[in-house]
């Protein structure tokens, strides 16, 4: 099984649509192993976002992820990294397909609510730098599939 993470960003947790964007992973049937609200601070920034740190944009993309909590969450299930990105849509909401988070929700390319894992090697990454391995619960499910 693959994981990937997922970040609801503040604009999500803002905005009180948190549950409806869970729900939409709920309802694929992926499964969710790890949850958790946090603050991000510049250090984790710094390296999450390592491929942007020199760009001009980067002081807006602190100021955006530092304006409020974050939700991280970590998804299982097959193929589930380029599901949850198909789910999330393109990343300027004007591109992205009808029926997706950012085409349902995103206001603008600046405040685009959610952040997905872009590969399996990605995830695996991001995962290790948002989650301690205790944070995870790993599990069967054992009423339905």
């Amino acid at each position: 099984m693959e994981k990937t993470l997922i970040l609801l960003k503040p604009d999500t947790v803002q905005r009180n649509i948190a549950g409806a964007i869970i729900s939409r992973i709920e309802a694929r049937n992926y499964k969710i192993i790890g949850m958790k609200m946090i603050l991000l601070d510049m250090e984790i920034l710094r390296e999450h976002y390592a491929h942007l740190v020199e760009k001009p944009f980067f002081p807006e993309i602190v100021d955006y992820m530092t304006a409020g909590p974050v939700i991280a969450m970590i998804i299982e299930w097959e193929n589930v990294v380029a599901g949850i990105r198909q789910l999330c849509g393109a990343t300027n909401p004007a591109e992205a397909l009808m029926g997706t988070v950012r085409a349902d929700f995103a206001n603008n390319i600046r405040f685009n609510l959610i952040h997905a894992s872009d590969s399996v090697e990605g995830a695996i990454e991001e995962i290790t730098r948002f989650f301690r391995v205790d944070e995870i619960c790993a599990y069967e499910r054992k009423i339905m599939e």
